[in-house]
């Protein structure tokens, strides 16, 4: 069985499917293609208020096809270079889409595979789930941003037993660290991803795109440039529609209505 993204929509929840189970899901380049297509019709589609990312069978993700490494081995080296770009696009995208995505994750993330999930706004795991960035393990290092992700959410020694040792981390571990936002029972890493998606679908969008941006900007900025995007979003927030549904609301004691 080829890689295949597949694609349902859950309510307002647009969740995208990692279809390689012979394979544990590995990744190519038809996912990453599929993947950035698949943002950007969920980004028009005002219906969809968020995403998921897991993947089928036992599994999240294997991280990269090794035979398919292999084979580029014997091809110039343009090639290779083009299929981490198609997956470096994908990242890209979930970093920089303007609305929430949340990975579940059950069984293993592996090296790309947990590069993906890194790359999301939501890490819901399975309390049996395993981390494992094994680049080191089979003579490569990493891509797919795994190891900016890391670098930023964990220790320095952390980060390079995980990346230089190829040291595999829990559930608990990654969730005591941080990293891990959720757990969940095994075999229900999707539904409690469907249940924070409901949760994020009922907060004004608007907003929610704006805390990802400033999340997203956050660390190379200063703090004056910061305090001025906070007050330009801010400024923006508060006269959008939504704005005045949110404060109504919460004075007159009833749920909000966003659009």
């Amino acid at each position: 069985m080829s890689d295949r993204l597949l694609s349902v929509q859950v309510d307002q929840a647009m969740v995208l499917t990692i279809s390689n189970p012979e394979m544990r899901n590995a990744l190519g380049p038809n996912v990453y293609t599929a993947g950035v297509e698949a943002l950007n019709a969920a980004e028009t589609n005002p219906d969809v208020r968020a995403v998921i990312i897991t993947g089928e069978g036992a599994h999240f993700c294997g991280g990269g096809n090794l035979n398919r490494l292999l084979e580029n081995r014997q091809k110039d080296p343009v090639v290779q270079a083009e299929s981490i770009a198609a997956l470096h696009n994908w990242i890209d995208s979930i970093r920089t889409f303007p609305k929430p995505v949340i990975a579940a994750v059950e069984g293993a993330a592996a090296g790309a595979g947990l590069s993906l999930a890194l790359a999301c706004d939501f890490v819901v795991a399975a309390d049996n789930a395993k981390f494992v960035m094994a680049y080191s393990s089979v003579g490569l290092s990493p891509d797919g941003g795994g190891s900016w992700a890391l670098a930023r959410a964990l220790p320095r020694a952390t980060a390079m037993k995980m990346l230089m040792a190829a040291q595999p981390m829990t559930t608990p571990d990654l969730r005591q660290l941080g990293v891990v936002s959720h757990a969940a029972a095994p075999g229900q890493a999707l539904q409690t991803a469907l249940n924070l998606a409901k949760d994020l679908c009922a907060r004004a969008p608007n907003v929610l795109a704006s805390i990802k941006e400033l999340v997203n900007d956050a660390a190379d900025q200063t703090l004056s440039a910061h305090l001025a995007a906070e007050q330009k979003h801010f400024v923006k927030n508060l006269h959008h529609p939504n704005g005045g549904e949110g404060i109504r609301s919460f004075m007159e004691k009833r749920t909000a209505h966003y659009k």
